[in-house]
């Protein structure tokens, strides 16, 4: 199984594949052509009897900060047409065991494709940050309904609001990843799940996974499709253009004339 973009590499072993975001000298920031790849890889390995897990992660010392703006804003296919909402869809509907292995910053997606991940094991020193209203956005990738309902609302609207980072041990404490490690070790430690997951009866994982998520699949879909909506004209709003000014200048944003 190869990948269509040299900055998402594809390996698969022993019946797990392996997706690694090898962007490391933009952080591992995220472009359409990223995003494309991985759905490509996520839609193949749906229906290949050769893939019986996946496993997500990030070369070197980071998992992703998020969308590149740049890229981001150079103009796609906007809807469920755009890259971004088909590599989301690829993973939402996925139905085999997908785990996660987050070393250093999880920023942005970087954190909400991990409520879309069956295990996710994170190094101690990652990091975690949802920052969508601090660059003029909202939450995307059904995270205003699946994040209340994983640690209630006090916390949801305290990491969603003030778009603050937060650690590992938080993470973990809030249910957004299953386990934290010594710094290096998560990538090991989410082969170790996968081997064992390999082992298991696949339509029994699969029909579990399924059950799982049965009570709240298609209303998290409503809702991720209106996230969408709004984030795409959360996209021309001023407020953005100012956030992403700002971000460019290397400066705060400013947002005291908007009422």
């Amino acid at each position: 199984m190869q990948s269509t973009c040299a900055e998402i590499q594809a390996q698969v072993s022993d019946r797990v594949l392996e997706i690694t975001i090898n962007r490391p000298e933009r952080k591992n920031a995220l472009t359409m052509a990223m995003y494309s790849a991985m759905a490509e890889l996520l839609n193949s390995a749906a229906t290949d009897p050769g893939v019986r897990v996946v496993i997500l992660t990030g070369t070197g010392e980071v998992f992703t900060s998020g969308n590149d703006l740049g890229d981001f804003l150079g103009g796609s296919a906007d809807g469920e047409e755009s890259p971004v909402f088909q590599f989301m869809s690829a993973l939402y509907n996925f139905p085999k065991p997908i785990v996660a292995a987050v070393s250093g910053p999880a920023v942005g997606i970087g954190t909400t494709m991990l409520l879309h991940c069956d295990l996710s094991i994170a190094d101690d020193d990652a990091m975690f940050q949802m920052p969508f209203v601090n660059l003029g956005l909202c939450p995307e990738y059904g995270s205003s309904f699946l994040l209340p309902r994983i640690m209630g609302h006090a916390k949801a609207s305290e990491l969603l609001l003030l778009g603050k980072k937060f650690d590992a041990q938080t993470a973990a404490d809030v249910n957004i990843c299953n386990e934290v490690v010594y710094s290096g070790e998560a990538l090991g430690r989410a082969r170790e799940y996968a081997r064992e997951l390999v082992k298991k009866a696949p339509e029994a994982l699969r029909l579990t996974k399924k059950l799982l998520r049965q009570g709240t699949h298609e209303t998290g879909l409503a809702v991720i499709r209106e996230e969408a909506g709004h984030f795409q004209a959360r996209l021309q709003s001023e407020e953005f253009r100012e956030a992403a000014t700002a971000f460019m200048e290397k400066r705060p944003a400013d947002f005291s004339k908007f009422d």
